[in-house]
C-alpha cells in the first residue's frame, strides 16, 4: 500500500521538499516498471511511462545496432544469432511493440497475486499439469509451428513473471523510500524540537535575568524612596510629639518652653511607642545629620536641671545666628533632644522624685536619724513596707529604660541619656536606703557591743548584717530587676530581721527585756547568743545557723544579676562599714592576745557563711576589712609582746632559780600573761598549798607544774605561736617565729651564764638542754621552715664612688646609656648584701653544742683527778723526745702518788654517780634523753681510763718512783672498779 500521508510535519530548512520527494519517486517509478493492478493509478500511470520509455529506448537503441553492424566483418552462424536474439530479448526488459503482448501482460497481471521481496527474487516456478497439457494440447494444435515459436512463449511466460516481481520490488522499493524520507522527516523535526527547547531555555534564562534586575532596582527604589520619606518622618515627628510632653517651640524653635505633658508614663504602650520615635529622630539627625558633633550627644542632663550638655547646647544655639527659615538636621537634633530630655524627665519623676519623697515622709514619720529604729521592729517599719508599696510602678517605669537601652545598644546617640537615667535613679534610690538604714545599723552595733563585748558582738553584728543584705538585695530587685527573669518570686518572711535579733535571755539573766534604749525608746532585743537555739548554723564550729537569711537567699537568687550593680553594693559595702567602725574602735583598746584570736576566728566563720550566697558579699566584704585590721592588731600585740617579754626580757632571781623552780622550793609561783601596755594583765596563781591538796596524778595539774617550770622567754615564745597559729597568715607566722626563736635562744644562752655562776655547771648545761630540747620539740608540729634571707644595703663604697663621680669631668649626666655617671654612682656606692637566716639551723647547732658541753663536763667531774693525771702524762709524753724517761721520773707519776689519786677519785664518784643522776632526773624526765647523754660520757671515761692505763703500764716496769708489784696491782684494780661503776651507773639509764 502507499505510504499514509502525515500530517502537521513541516519540512525543517535543509531537508528535502514534496516536490523533490515526488520526483524521486517519480526517478523510481520510471526506473522500475510497476503494474497497474498493485501499484493503484498512480502505479499504472508510471508503468505506462516506463513501458514507453523502455520502447523508444528499444527502438533508439535498434536503430543504432542497426546502423552499426559487424556481421560485415565478423559474420555469425544463424545457431549463434538466435542465441544473442533470445539473450537480447531477456535483457531488454518488458517493452514490446505490439498489443497482443500488452493484453498478454495485462492477463498476467490480473492473474498474479502479491508477490514480496523474497518471491520476486526467487527463481519462476514450475509449469504446472494444466499448464503443461494446455501446452501439449497448442503443441498439437500448433504442430505445424516452428519450435521457435515454442521456445518465445516459454520466454515471453517467464518475462511475464518476471515483469510481476519486478513491480512488487518496486513497490516495496517504493515504500522503503517513503519510510527514509518519513523517517528523516522524523528526525528534523525532532532536531526541530530540540532547538526551540535551547531557545526555550535561553529566553527563560533571559526573563530570570530582567526579573531580579527589576527586583533589585525596585528594592533600590524602595530604600532610595524609604531614604527620601525619612527625615520627613522624624520632622514630622519633631514637630508633631512636642505637645505630647510638655514642650513647645516659640520664635521659630530658638526659645523652648516647658509645660505639662499630655503623655502618661502609666500608658506604657503610647509612652514607649513616642520614646522610640523620639529616639529615632535623635539617632538619625545625631547620626546622619551631625548634630551630635555640633551640639554634642545627649545625657547628663537629668542629673542636674541644667546639665552640661543641655546647656552647651542651648549656649551654642544662641550664639548661631537665628533664620527663621532654617530647618536643619542640626536645629532639629537640639529638638529632639529637648523632646528626649522632657520625655525622660516625666520617667524620672515617676522613680527618683518618688523615691525622694518616700524617703523624706519616713523620715519626718519616725524621726529618722536622731530616734533609730529598733532592730526586731526594722523590717515592719515603714522603711520596708512604704518602699515595697512603690516599687511595682517603679519596676515598670524602669523596665521601660532599660529595655530602651538594650535596643539602642551602647554605641547609640540616644541611649546615653537612658544610661544617666539609670544611674540617677540608681543613686537615688541607694542614698534613701543609706540615709534611712545607716542610724539605726550603727546604734545597734553599739548595742550589741555594751551588751555582749567584742568576741560576741562580732558573730551577732555578723548574722544581722548577713541577713540585711539579703533583705536589701531582695527589695533592689523589687525595684531594678527583670521580671522575667526571677527563678523564684519574693516572698516575704516576716520577722526575718526579728528572728536575728531576738535575745537569749535565760544566758542575760532575764533583765535585758526590760531595759530601755537611749532616746525614749522600748527596750530592744538583742540577738541570741551563738549557742542560743534560735540559730543552728549546719557545718559551723559552734552548733547556730540562719534559716531565715538562707530561704530568702534561695529565693532571690536568680538570672538576673541586677543586685550586682556599682551603686547598689557600694550602698550595702556603707552600710556594712559600720561593723567595722565598731569592731576597729574596739580593736584599738584591745591588747589581750586571747580576744583578738576569738575575734579573727569567729569573722572568719561568718565570712565563710556570708560568702556561700552572691547576694551577701557585701557583708562578707566587711567582714574581711575587720579581719585584717584584727590580724594587723594581733600581730602587732604579738611583736610587742615577744620583743618585751623575750628580746628585753631581764630575768629576775626567781626566774633563775634552778634548780629550785625544778624542786618546787618556791611557796608560791605566779604565771604573769601581760600584755604591751601593762594596763590588762591575767593572772594564773597556783599555790603551794594547793599542789599538795590537789591530785598528784591529775593530767592538767603534772602538765602545769611543767609549764611553770619553763623559762619564761621560751614559755612567752611558745604561747604566743600557738595562740597565733591559726589566726595569721603562714608567711607572717613563719616570719614572727623566725624572729622569736632566735631571740628566745640568745635569752636561753643568758640565763644559762647566771645559773653557771649561781648554781654550777651541770645546772648550766642541763637546763640549756633541757629548754632547748622542749623549744625544738614543741616548734615541729607548726611545722615550718623557718628560713629567711636577709637583704641589707651595703654603704661602705659610697664614700670612694662619690670621689670617683666629682673628679669625673666627663660625667654624660643625660646619656641614656650605662656609662651615665649617676647610674655609676649607685652601682659602685650601693651594694645588696644577702644573708640566708635559718632559725632552725641554729637551734639545732645550739642543741648540739650544749650536749657536746654537758658530755665534755660531766665526763671531767665524773674522771675528777684521773683527768688531771692523764692530760699531764699526754703533756709530757707530747713535750720532750725521751718521753718515756721523762714520763717515769715525773713526779705525779709516782706509784703513791698515782695510787692516792686513784683512790681519791674513787672514793668520790659514788657521789658524783649520783648527783649527776638526780639532776639528770630533775631536769630531763625522759629515761631515753638520758642514756643518749650519758653513753658519750661513759665512752669519754673509758677512753680516759684506757690512756690512764697505758701510761701506768709505762712508768710502772721496773721499781723505781715508787712503783712495785702491788702499788701497780692496787692501782690497775682501782681503775678496773672505777669502770665498772660507770658502766653499772650508766647502764641503769
Amino acid at each position: 500500500p502507499p505510504p499514509p500521508k502525515m500530517s502537521g510535519i513541516t519540512t525543517p530548512a535543509g531537508s528535502a521538499t514534496p516536490s523533490a520527494a515526488s520526483s524521486s519517486t517519480s526517478r523510481i517509478a520510471s526506473r522500475y516498471h510497476t503494474p497497474s493492478g498493485v501499484g493503484g493509478s498512480g502505479g499504472a500511470s508510471a508503468t505506462s511511462a516506463t513501458r514507453g520509455n523502455n520502447a523508444s529506448k528499444q527502438k533508439s537503441y535498434s536503430s543504432r545496432s542497426s546502423s552499426v553492424s559487424y556481421e560485415n566483418f565478423a559474420p555469425r552462424t544463424a545457431e549463434q544469432r538466435a542465441r544473442l536474439a533470445r539473450i537480447a530479448a531477456l535483457t531488454a526488459g518488458p517493452c514490446f511493440g505490439d498489443s497482443s503482448s500488452s493484453n498478454n501482460e495485462q492477463k498476467v497481471d490480473d492473474e498474479q497475486v502479491a508477490f514480496t521481496l523474497t518471491e520476486a527474487m526467487c527463481p519462476p516456478k514450475l509449469l504446472s499439469s494444466s499448464t503443461k497439457n494446455n501446452a501439449i494440447m497448442m503443441g498439437v494444435t500448433n504442430s505445424g509451428s516452428s519450435s521457435s515459436t515454442a521456445v518465445d512463449e516459454t520466454i515471453a511466460n517467464t518475462l511475464s513473471q518476471t515483469y510481476t516481481q519486478t513491480t512488487n520490488l518496486s513497490t516495496l522499493i517504493k515504500h522503503s523510500a517513503s519510510l527514509r524520507l518519513a523517517l528523516h522527516a522524523s528526525l528534523n523535526i525532532g532536531n526541530d524540537v530540540s532547538r526551540r527547547h535551547a531557545d526555550l531555555l535561553r529566553h527563560s534564562g533571559e526573563l530570570s535575568a530582567a526579573a531580579e534586575r527589576l527586583q533589585h532596582e525596585e528594592q533600590v527604589l524602595s530604600a532610595r524612596a524609604e531614604e527620601i520619606g525619612m527625615p520627613l518622618q522624624h520632622y514630622d515627628a519633631v514637630d508633631r510629639i512636642g505637645p505630647l510632653v510638655g514642650v513647645l517651640f516659640k520664635e521659630g524653635g530658638r526659645v523652648v518652653v516647658r509645660g505639662i505633658a499630655r503623655l502618661h508614663v502609666d500608658n506604657a504602650e503610647e509612652f514607649v511607642d513616642v520614646l522610640g520615635q523620639i529616639d529615632d529622630a535623635v539617632e538619625f539627625f545625631g547620626g546622619s545629620g551631625g548634630g551630635a558633633e555640633v551640639f554634642g550627644r545627649p545625657g547628663s542632663s537629668l542629673a542636674n536641671a541644667r546639665g552640661n550638655n543641655a546647656a552647651r547646647r542651648e549656649k551654642l544655639a544662641a550664639q548661631q545666628a537665628f533664620e527663621s527659615t532654617a530647618s536643619g538636621s542640626a536645629e532639629y537634633y537640639r529638638r529632639a533632644c529637648a523632646l528626649q530630655d522632657a520625655a525622660l524627665e516625666l520617667l524620672r519623676v515617676g522613680v527618683a522624685d518618688r523615691v525622694s519623697q518616700t524617703c523624706a515622709q519616713i523620715q519626718d514619720a519616725l524621726n529618722i536619724p536622731k530616734v533609730p529604729i529598733a532592730a526586731d521592729k526594722l523590717e515592719a517599719s515603714l522603711v520596708y513596707t512604704r518602699f515595697h508599696g512603690i516599687s511595682k510602678r517603679s519596676n515598670a517605669l524602669i523596665s521601660i529604660a532599660r529595655k530602651r537601652l538594650d535596643a539602642l545598644g551602647n554605641d547609640s546617640v540616644a541611649s546615653a541619656s537612658y544610661d544617666d537615667l539609670l544611674t540617677l535613679c540608681r543613686n537615688t534610690y541607694c542614698g534613701a536606703r543609706e540615709t534611712l538604714l545607716t542610724a539605726t545599723v550603727r546604734r545597734h552595733m553599739d548595742i550589741l557591743k555594751e551588751r555582749h563585748g567584742l568576741v560576741g558582738m562580732t558573730r551577732l553584728a555578723s548574722l544581722f548584717l548577713i541577713r540585711l543584705c539579703t533583705v536589701e538585695t531582695a527589695l533592689y530587685l523589687d525595684f531594678f530587676g527583670d521580671p522575667e527573669k526571677r527563678r523564684y518570686p519574693r516572698k516575704k518572711t516576716k520577722g526575718a530581721l526579728s528572728q536575728v535579733d531576738e535575745e537569749d535571755e535565760t544566758k542575760e539573766g532575764g533583765d535585758a527585756a526590760g531595759e530601755k534604749k537611749e532616746g525614749g525608746d522600748e527596750g530592744e532585743k538583742v540577738p541570741p547568743s551563738p549557742g542560743s537555739p534560735h540559730f543552728k548554723r549546719m557545718g559551723s564550729a559552734g552548733s547556730h545557723t540562719v534559716p531565715a537569711a538562707s530561704a530568702l537567699a534561695s529565693q532571690v537568687l536568680s538570672e538576673d544579676a541586677t543586685y550586682r550593680d556599682a551603686e547598689f553594693q557600694s550602698a550595702l559595702g556603707n552600710l556594712c562599714s559600720s561593723l567595722h567602725r565598731t569592731v576597729r574602735r574596739g580593736l584599738v583598746s584591745v591588747l589581750d592576745l586571747d580576744v583578738l584570736c576569738q575575734v579573727v576566728s569567729v569573722l572568719r566563720e561568718e565570712r565563710s557563711v556570708a560568702n556561700s550566697s552572691p547576694t551577701t558579699l557585701a557583708a562578707a566584704r566587711a567582714v574581711s576589712g575587720v579581719i585584717r585590721d584584727a590580724q594587723e592588731r594581733l600581730i602587732f600585740c604579738a611583736n610587742g609582746a615577744l620583743h618585751k617579754e623575750v628580746a628585753r626580757f631581764k630575768p629576775t632571781i626567781n626566774d633563775l632559780n634552778y634548780p629550785g623552780k625544778l624542786l618546787g622550793e618556791e611557796p608560791k609561783v605566779s604565771i604573769i600573761i601581760e600584755d604591751e601596755s601593762n594596763s590588762n594583765k591575767k593572772k594564773e596563781e597556783t599555790t603551794a598549798e594547793a599542789k599538795k591538796e590537789g591530785d598528784p596524778n591529775d593530767a592538767v595539774a603534772a602538765q602545769l607544774r611543767v609549764y611553770e617550770s619553763w623559762f619564761p622567754p621560751m614559755r612567752s615564745v611558745l604561747r604566743i605561736l600557738s595562740k597565733i597559729f591559726r589566726v595569721v597568715e603562714p608567711r607572717v607566722f613563719e616570719d614572727i617565729a623566725l624572729s622569736s626563736v632566735q631571740s628566745c635562744t640568745k635569752s636561753l644562752k643568758d640565763g644559762s651564764v647566771h645559773i653557771l655562776r649561781k648554781s654550777g655547771q651541770i645546772h648550766a648545761d642541763l637546763f640549756l638542754v633541757k629548754h632547748l630540747l622542749i623549744l625544738r620539740e614543741q616548734l615541729s608540729p607548726f611545722d615550718i621552715q623557718l628560713r629567711s634571707v636577709e637583704r641589707q644595703l651595703d654603704f661602705s663604697e659610697a664614700g670612694r664612688a662619690v670621689t670617683r663621680f666629682l673628679a669625673n669631668r666627663n660625667r654624660r649626666l643625660f646619656s641614656m646609656s650605662t656609662e651615665n655617671a649617676l647610674i655609676t654612682l649607685l652601682r659602685e656606692g650601693v651594694s645588696v648584701q644577702e644573708s640566708s637566716v635559718d632559725s632552725k639551723r641554729d637551734l639545732e647547732d645550739c642543741l648540739r653544742s650544749a650536749c657536746n658541753d654537758f658530755i665534755e663536763h660531766t665526763s671531767s667531774t665524773l674522771l675528777g683527778p684521773i683527768g688531771g693525771f692523764v692530760d699531764q702524762c699526754k703533756n709530757v709524753a707530747g713535750s720532750t723526745s725521751s718521753s718515756a724517761d721523762a714520763l717515769a721520773r715525773a713526779p705525779f707519776t709516782n706509784g703513791v702518788v698515782v695510787k692516792g689519786v686513784f683512790a681519791s677519785a674513787l672514793q668520790y664518784l659514788d657521789g658524783e654517780l649520783e648527783n649527776v643522776s638526780k639532776q639528770m632526773n630533775l631536769y630531763l624526765e625522759n629515761a631515753a634523753t638520758q642514756g643518749i647523754l650519758l653513753k658519750p660520757v661513759v665512752r669519754k671515761v673509758t677512753r680516759s681510763l684506757e690512756e690512764a692505763k697505758r701510761f701506768i703500764g709505762e712508768v710502772s716496769q721496773g721499781e723505781d718512783n715508787g712503783w712495785d708489784l702491788e702499788v701497780r696491782s692496787d692501782v690497775l684494780k682501782s681503775i678496773e672498779e672505777y669502770e665498772a661503776k660507770v658502766k653499772i651507773a650508766s647502764s641503769k639509764k
